[in-house]
């Protein structure tokens, strides 16, 4: 039988992962936004989503998912920005910054 909790953390698990870099400043620049709009909203320094969006470092918690939830909002907002990586994740567990 199979623990609904590890189920539960199975789903948390891959609903918790970002866009490949370069995807995350196309769908920044879709939208006219600087990174230090998203910078001040996410709650860090710009030079941290300059970082995340060259995938030097990655957001940690409680960045990532702020941060997440603005690129899922922009890639929504902006699809045809959002197709040209679709299908390429990229793991948030690496590293981290901000």
């Amino acid at each position: 039988m199979t623990d609904p909790d590890r189920l539960k953390r199975v789903d948390a698990l891959l609903d918790d992962v970002l866009p490949p870099p370069p995807l995350r400043a196309r769908l920044r620049l879709a939208a006219g936004l600087t990174q230090q709009e998203v910078a001040e909203v996410v709650g860090v320094k710009r030079v941290a989503v300059a970082r995340w969006e060259l995938g030097q470092t990655y957001p940690r918690r409680p960045h990532r998912a702020v941060y997440l939830h603005l690129l899922n909002r922009l890639a929504e907002r902006f699809p045809e920005a959002a197709k040209q990586d679709e299908g390429m994740l990229t793991p948030v567990s690496e590293g981290g910054s901000g």
